[in-house]
C-alpha cells in the first residue's frame, strides 16, 4: 500500500473504532468521560516510561490502559458519593492530567514525550514505524493495534449486546431483572480506555475526543435504533477520516485537525437536515402545526 492509504487506513480504523464505541457514551450521558480519559492516558504514559525507561508501545498501551480505568473508577467513586457527575469529571481529569503534564516537566523533559504530541499527535509518521507479522511486512504498527483493538470492542459488543443496550437505555430495569450494571460500565470504561490508548500516539488527544463523541451525536439524530446507530457512527467515522485527509492536503493543515473538522461539519449539516430530529423538520413541523391550528380556529 501506498503513503497515503496507510494514513487514510489508520483514519479510518480510528473512526471506526471510536465511533462505534462511542455510541454508548452517547446513550449513557457520558460523552466529557471521553475527554477524561484521552487526556489521562497521557499520565500512564508517563508513568510507564518512568518504570521501565522504554518508549515500548506495549508498556506505553498497559500503563496508559491502567490509568484509563482508574479515570473511570474514580469518577465512579465520586459520583457515588454524591458529587455531580460533571464535577466528578472535571475534577478527575484535571488534577490526573495535570500530574502528568508536571512528571512530564521533571523527569521526561529529553525524550520523545511531550504535551503538544499528545493532544495533537502525528499521524503522518504512522507509516514509518512498522512491524512485520503473520507473514505481512512492512505494515504500520498503528494498523495493528488499531485492528486488534477493533477486533476486541466488535467482540465485546456482539457478546453484551443485550447488557450493553439495556444497561445504557434503563440501568434501574437492567439491575432488575439481574444484568451486572457495574461490570457492564466497568467493561464499557474498558474498551473506552483501550479505544483511546490505541488511536492516541496516532492522531492525539484531541481527534480522539472528536472521533469518540460526534460520530455517535451524529448518527443518534438519524435513527433511533441502536444497531443502525452502531453503523452509522462507524460510517460517519470513515467518511470524516477519509475527507478531512483529502481537505488537510489540499489545504496543507494538520491532518488530525481536518479530521476533526469535517466531523463538524458533518455534525452540523445532519443537525439542520434531519428527517426526525433535525432543524429544517422541526421548522416544518411548527410551520404546519400553525397552519393547522389556523385553520381549525377559522372553521
Amino acid at each position: 500500500m501506498s503513503y497515503e492509504a496507510w494514513i487514510i487506513l489508520t483514519g479510518s480504523l480510528v473512526g471506526i473504532t471510536c465511533g462505534v464505541t462511542g455510541c454508548f457514551l452517547i446513550l449513557r450521558k457520558m460523552a466529557m468521560l471521553a475527554d477524561a480519559i484521552s487526556h489521562t492516558v497521557l499520565l500512564g504514559i508517563v508513568l510507564a516510561f518512568l518504570v521501565t525507561h522504554s518508549l515500548d508501545g506495549v508498556y506505553m498501551f498497559i500503563g496508559a490502559t491502567i490509568v484509563g480505568l482508574l479515570t473511570a473508577f474514580f469518577v465512579q467513586l465520586l459520583d457515588s458519593s454524591g458529587v455531580q457527575s460533571d464535577a466528578a469529571i472535571g475534577v478527575v481529569f484535571t488534577s490526573l492530567f495535570a500530574v502528568g503534564v508536571i512528571l512530564i516537566s521533571l523527569f521526561a523533559g529529553n525524550t520523545h514525550l511531550d504535551v503538544d504530541h499528545a493532544l495533537m499527535g502525528e499521524i503522518t509518521f504512522i507509516p514509518w514505524d512498522t512491524v512485520d507479522l503473520f507473514g505481512m511486512t512492512s505494515v504500520p504498527k498503528a494498523v495493528w493495534m488499531l485492528g486488534a483493538v477493533l477486533i476486541f470492542n466488535l467482540t465485546v459488543i456482539t457478546l453484551f449486546y443485550k447488557e450493553l443496550k439495556i444497561s445504557s437505555f434503563d440501568p434501574a430495569l437492567a439491575s432488575a431483572i439481574g444484568i451486572p450494571v457495574l461490570f457492564i460500565h466497568y467493561l464499557l470504561m474498558g474498551m473506552v480506555s483501550v479505544t483511546t490508548v490505541a488511536s492516541f500516539d496516532s492522531v492525539g488527544a484531541i481527534l480522539v475526543v472528536a472521533m469518540l463523541i460526534v460520530p455517535g451525536a451524529t448518527a443518534y439524530l438519524l435513527t433511533d435504533k441502536l444497531s443502525v446507530m452502531l453503523i452509522l457512527s462507524g460510517v460517519i467515522g470513515v467518511v470524516s477520516a477519509v475527507s478531512g485527509y483529502y481537505a488537510a492536503t489540499f489545504l496543507n493543515v494538520s491532518i488530525s485537525g481536518a479530521m476533526a473538522t469535517m466531523l463538524g461539519l458533518i455534525f452540523v449539516v445532519v443537525f439542520v437536515l434531519s428527517p426526525s430530529h433535525g432543524l429544517l423538520s422541526k421548522w416544518i413541523m411548527r410551520r404546519k402545526y400553525i397552519q393547522s391550528k389556523k385553520q381549525l380556529q377559522q372553521s
